[in-house]
């Protein structure tokens, strides 16, 4: 294992970067990360309460992005971007988030997509490159509740397609 130079293990070095949400979603695993790899379905459910999501392009690969407007309850218009690094179908998504391809402040995302009996235990860690940019995200927009409710309107999206049969 490597440490820090305090001798603290080097993955709590991220700790005050990091937001870490988990949900455990009463859907299979495979439909869960389906939810996240076809735009059809994540325009159903992307984002916190009351936001809407239009799509400008999307491609679901390695190097892929997918750029997106997100519409806010109160009519503001969100810029965002999104290049996928890394897939692991059904096990795991890495993905660069921003406002735009070149945005210095964009923040890495995993999301790891565990089975959980009948259910999936989806886990979202997002870093930011740094603290005060963490922070930041926390209090002016409210990044942990936008994260809760984002998962909130995932599970109740594919809880329904479960519930319908399909």
């Amino acid at each position: 294992m490597s440490t820090t130079g305090r001798g603290a293990p080097a993955q709590s070095a991220a700790a005050d970067r990091e937001i870490v949400i988990s949900r455990v979603i009463d859907a299979p695993r495979e439909l869960v990360f389906e939810a996240f790899t076809e735009v059809r379905h994540l325009s159903q459910w992307w984002g916190p309460e009351g936001f809407s999501t239009t799509t400008q392009a999307f491609e679901f690969r390695v190097g892929g992005e997918w750029d997106f407007v997100m519409h806010g309850p109160d009519g503001t218009d969100y810029s965002e971007w999104i290049s996928w690094t890394e897939i692991a179908p059904s096990e795991r998504i890495a993905l660069l988030h921003g406002e735009s391809r070149d945005d210095p402040n964009a923040f890495e995302s995993v999301l790891t997509f565990e089975p959980d009996g009948a259910a999936t235990r989806i886990e979202m860690r997002t870093v930011f490159p740094t603290r005060e940019l963490r922070d930041e995200a926390v209090e002016k927009y409210h990044a942990v509740e936008a994260g809760r409710q984002t998962l909130g309107n995932l599970a109740a999206y594919v809880t329904e397609i479960v519930r319908k049969g399909g």
